[in-house]
């Protein structure tokens, strides 16, 4: 079985989608009280290096990091990938499913042997996803159910369509909302509809006070599931 590595905590995931190390360093030292995970993308690996990876895990007392890497490719290339991602000390990697069975296989297989959660895309959250992404994302949600990936991505800017992604991988998977702030997602949405975590990138890093924005929105969603239980 698949290591989660995500814990319920404050349910925000910070998007670091920075270029700079020592700003990337700094935000990640001031948030990391208030969020369960650090996701990293293309910009910063691609001007730092995987090396940033250890860096940001030290800063942010260990917790979990996630590549952003949007694997898409032939399955002996989303293998090779996965497994430069986990000797760097990823502990997540996000992929997309449109790429079909086999290379989405070849991911999970790959990141099983490390301990690394997957994380397939179902859907994404900028509006031209509604064209492409809607017609094939419940098809792509099961079939990452059904090879035994931790999770999916799907959009807090619809969080009724995280709801139908619920229904369909069920109550074990974790599913990770993307959207919140900038894009307009509003903090709690996605996770009222089903989400396990949110997604907050731009409001948090571009913040005059990262912390106290992160803080921010982890008591707002606090707050907003607390008043859905009453």
């Amino acid at each position: 079985m698949v290591l989660v590595c995500l814990r319920e905590k404050n349910r925000v995931i910070h998007a670091l989608d920075v270029e700079d190390k020592v700003k990337a360093l700094r935000i990640v030292k001031a948030v990391k009280d208030f969020v369960d995970a650090v996701k990293v993308s293309y910009p910063l690996i691609l001007r730092e290096s995987l090396k940033i990876v250890s860096k940001i895990k030290n800063c942010s007392d260990n917790l979990p990091l996630i590549l952003d890497f949007k694997v898409a490719d032939i399955p002996l290339i989303c293998e090779k990938i996965v497994d430069v991602c986990v000797k760097a000390g990823a502990d997540g990697i996000i992929v997309h499913g449109f790429m079909g069975r086999d290379s989405l296989k070849a991911c999970i297989d790959a990141a099983k042997k490390g301990d690394v959660d997957v994380y397939v895309v179902v859907e994404m959250s900028h509006p031209g996803a509604i064209e492409f992404f809607q017609p094939i994302g419940e098809k792509i949600a099961e079939i990452a159910k059904n090879l035994g990936a931790a999770g999916i991505v799907a959009p807090a800017t619809r969080p009724e369509r995280v709801r139908r992604y619920r229904f369909i991988v069920g109550e074990e998977m974790i599913i990770i909302s993307p959207g919140v702030g900038v894009q307009g997602g509003k903090p709690g949405d996605a996770i009222l509809h089903g989400a396990n975590f949110e997604i907050v990138g731009r409001l948090i890093y571009e913040s005059s006070n990262p912390r106290k924005t992160a803080q921010e929105i982890s008591q707002q969603i606090r707050e907003r599931l607390s008043k859905n239980l009453e």
